[in-house]
């Protein structure tokens, strides 16, 4: 079969399947998206409106890595009397075996010989050579057509029974074959339709079924995870001459729209909180292993699995912010030079503790009264537990992104230098002390600082509830210079007492750092200092800090223009150290009888202490002097014997021997019993030593 052949027979069977799909396509609405909530934890809540009439469909488009969310998150209504259907979506089975479960496979893009074998016993009609053959596939044949002298090729020869006539049909002739049979129609149709789906993966229609009568409002929202949006800074530095105070801040939102729809004129919410979310594998489809039955007299026991139960009562607790109300705005710098004379008023809409929600027509109540300046197109407002920036009319293409102002505020500014030895050990850095006074939660990022009309430098903050305070820094303040090599450190012994032979000592270790601070600039500086704040250690003899965070003190001092003064830090540590005393040697123990810190009576106690070890070190000591006689004699002994056995007995060198050997004797007995008296008194002072020293107790 030529190829121009086979595509015009391949055209006109698939041709019979099209009407049939045609034919069961419902009226498609489109739903917009109008509401988008995006938060900082990097999921958005998208809310669709609109209107349908009568029965309809709408499609939603997503990646293939957010079916998971919208099947955790889908929220559809039909307001006005209508019901939700049924929502479609593709299997997340692998293609191949999507095709193989309909009636004809085409997995294995089967030429129309092979899909023609499949259809045996299906009624057709074929258009070949000005000629029409209606009647049952019976079967299909391959066979070799010669076309040259030693070349041949492959012929499909179709067999249809007709009226009890079998034809045989040359496919190569055949320019058009229709199925009579719907059913086997609609299997094609599908199989096409799922091969047509599958070319895009990275993308899943969504097909959501609206039924009622007449027009009808319609809303769905769901949860998918998105971008994570970004806030990023510009502050001006107040006037360095002056004593004002004020500065300027201004923020921009960074979005990106990575969905499959673009925005339109829609209602933008930027939620600066962390609601907690996760993904669970919903899209995957699930099999469940089944067990296979044996007759009961070759059946085994299989393992069994239990989950784990959950018992006990429950309990809910929540809390709220006590203010819940807009923040007043004040006139910012930003806007009366860069924007002045452009204003705008817009209203809530809705209350920002709805952001998720999908109220009906009747709870969306207008706030009055809440005009905005058009240089910060957002509005803020607490949500609950978090903080939002609402924006209307955001319009944004998708897979674009976008820089909207939602900051435009005055704000305090102190300037500073801020010296932390480990971060530069010579030099503060300029920076500032902002409190944030625009009553807006400042979601963490960069700040560019703008000092004198130019850049100063870049800084960082991070989350800033509103009438908080922090520090940033943005550049090395050469002008000032921190020597803080002066260090002086003491271990001295405070007090002590007695519990049941324990000495218990009271110490008290001081740090003292000197920081020596020059200012070679011409203007007075306000420094603070970050000095190490040490568990358990306290300050003495120092200034109050302003502040005080979890590792660092933070103290406040000033260095005018052209001089140097020194700025000391010192802290102090009571340590308690303990001392068992019958374990302690005699030597040291009267280290602690003359120390003066300790009171009388302890030091009384622990001479007595030092007494009777001492008494129970002589008593050792002459102890082992015996004993280390006993082995001297029997040393000698050893070598007496020896000479003893090179002489004859009956000379007088044997005789002297033997008689010096029995004086020895006699010797060591009476050692012996020295020895034994000796380690009987040892026992007994060193039992009368425990004694004393466990029932001493002396606060």
């Amino acid at each position: 079969m030529s190829a121009l052949h086979r595509t015009l027979a391949l055209t006109a069977l698939l041709c019979t399947v099209a009407p049939i799909a045609r034919a069961g396509t419902e009226q498609h609405t489109n739903v917009p998206i109008e509401r988008v909530v995006l938060f900082s934890s990097g999921v958005g809540f998208f809310e669709h409106r609109g209107k349908v009439d009568g029965n309809t469909t709408t499609e939603l488009r997503f990646k293939t890595e957010q079916i998971n969310d919208i099947l955790k998150s889908l929220v559809l209504q039909d307001l006005d009397g209508g019901q939700i259907g049924t929502v479609i979506y593709p299997s997340q089975d692998p293609l191949s075996k999507t095709l193989r479960s309909f009636q004809v496979d085409i997995s294995r893009n089967p030429s129309l010989g092979e899909l023609l074998k499949q259809l045996r016993g299906a009624r057709v009609t074929i258009e070949a050579n000005a000629s029409t053959i209606a009647g049952t596939i019976l079967g299909l044949e391959k066979t070799k057509r010669k076309i040259g002298d030693d070349e041949f090729v492959d012929v499909w020869i179709v067999n249809v029974i007709e009226d009890g006539t079998i034809r045989s049909v040359d496919l190569a002739d055949a320019s058009k074959i229709e199925l009579e049979d719907k059913e086997l129609q609609e299997e094609l149709s599908k199989a096409l339709l799922a091969l047509a789906q599958s070319r895009d993966q990275d993308k899943k229609p969504v097909t959501i079924e609206f039924e009622g009568d007449g027009n009808r409002r319609v809303r769905l929202g769901y949860v998918v995870e998105t971008p994570i949006w970004k806030t990023t800074y510009r502050l001006m530095m107040p006037d360095a001459e002056t004593k004002d105070a004020s500065g300027a801040l201004q923020g921009w939102a960074v979005v990106e729209n990575q969905t499959e729809s673009d925005w339109s004129n829609v209602e933008l919410s930027l939620v600066s909180g962390r609601p907690i979310s996760f993904v669970q594998d919903l899209y995957q489809p699930l099999y469940v292993r089944r067990p296979v039955v044996e007759p009961e007299l070759y059946a085994s026991l299989s393992p069994q699995t239990y989950d784990d139960g959950v018992g006990g009562a429950g309990f809910a607790g929540g809390g709220s912010r006590d203010d819940n109300s807009v923040p007043k705005r004040r006139s910012s710098r930003f806007r009366a030079k860069a924007l002045a004379g452009r204003a705008e008023e817009t209203a809530m809409g809705r209350s920002p503790a709805s952001a998720l929600m999908m109220p009906s027509e009747l709870d969306e109540t207008e706030m009055n009264g809440l005009a905005l300046d058009i240089s910060s197109v957002a509005e803020a407002a607490d949500m609950g537990e978090l903080f939002q920036y609402k924006v209307d009319r955001v319009t944004l293409p998708r897979q674009r992104s976008a820089m909207i102002p939602i900051v435009t505020d005055d704000i305090e500014v102190e300037r500073v230098s801020i010296y932390n030895q480990s971060v530069l050990a010579k030099h503060p850095l300029n920076g500032a002390r902002l409190t944030n006074s625009t009553g807006k939660d400042l979601p963490q990022g960069p700040i560019t600082v703008l000092d004198d009309g130019g850049y100063a430098g870049d800084a960082q903050i991070d989350h800033f509830p509103p009438s908080q305070t922090r520090l940033l820094s943005y550049a090395v303040d050469l002008n000032v210079r921190v020597d803080a090599t002066k260090q002086n450190s003491t271990d001295t012994l405070q007090t002590g007492s007695l519990v049941k032979g324990v000495l218990m000592l009271k110490r008290k270790l001081s740090n003292a750092q000197v920081y020596a601070l020059e200012n070679k600039g011409t203007r007075t500086k306000t420094l603070v200092i970050e000095h190490p704040r040490n568990t358990n250690w306290k300050l003495v003899n120092s200034p109050k800090p302003m502040e005080t965070t979890e590792a660092m003190y933070r103290f406040r001092t000033r260095v005018d223009a052209g001089k140097s003064n020194d700025f000391k830090v010192t802290q102090e540590y009571i340590r308690d150290v303990q001392i068992v005393l019958l374990n302690t040697d005699a030597e040291r123990l009267e280290f602690f009888a003359r120390a003066k810190e300790l009171p009388k009576e302890v030091r009384n106690a622990i001479e007595k202490a030092v007494h009777l070890k001492q008494i129970l070190a002589t008593t050792q000591m002459n102890l082992q002097q015996h004993v280390n006689r006993i082995e001297e004699i029997t040393r000698e002994q050893d070598r007496i014997r020896k000479n003893m056995g090179s002489v004859k007995q009956s000379s007088e060198y044997y005789t002297r021997l033997l008689t010096k050997l029995n004086d020895q004797e006699t010797t060591i007995e009476k050692e012996q019993t020295v020895v034994a008296q000796l380690r009987a008194d040892v026992s007994k002072q060193r039992e009368d030593l425990a004694k004393y020293l466990n029932g001493l107790t002396i606060n």
